[in-house]
C-alpha cells in the first residue's frame, strides 16, 4: 500500500470512527442546518451537557469534520465537508472495485454455464 493510499485510509478511519456515534452525527446535522454554532447553543438542542458536546466536537475536529473559530469569548463551530467528501470518494472507489470483481465473477459463471450446455 502506498503512503498516499495509507493516508487516505487512515483519514477515512478517523471520519468513520467520528461518525459512529449518534450524538456526533446529530451535531453535524445541527451545524449543517445552522451554518455555525457555539457548544452552548448545540448543547441546548441535545440531551447532553455542554462539556459532552465540547468533547464530541473535539473528536469531530480531530477527524477534520468541523472547525472552531474564536469570536470574542466564544468558539463557533462549522462543518468542514472536505474530510467527508474524501471519505465518500474512498468508499465510492471501493464500491466500484467490488462492482468490477462481481461483474467478472458473473461473466465467468455465465461462460461456464454456456460451456456446460
Amino acid at each position: 500500500m502506498t503512503d498516499e493510499r495509507r493516508g487516505a485510509v487512515e483519514a477515512a478511519d478517523s471520519v468513520l470512527v467520528a461518525l459512529a456515534d449518534p450524538t456526533r452525527r446529530q451535531l453535524l446535522d445541527l451545524l449543517a442546518a445552522q451554518g455555525e454554532a457555539t457548544a452552548t447553543t448545540l448543547a441546548g438542542r441535545l440531551p447532553v451537557s455542554r462539556q459532552a458536546v465540547v468533547k464530541h466536537l473535539a473528536v469531530l475536529d480531530a477527524a477534520g469534520l468541523v472547525s472552531g473559530s474564536r469570536v470574542g469569548r466564544e468558539v463557533r463551530y462549522a462543518v468542514r465537508p472536505a474530510a467527508l467528501d474524501a471519505t465518500a470518494q474512498w468508499m465510492a472507489a471501493l464500491a466500484a472495485d467490488w462492482d468490477r470483481r462481481l461483474a467478472n465473477i458473473k461473466r465467468v459463471a455465465e461462460e461456464a454455464e454456456g460451456d456446460s450446455r
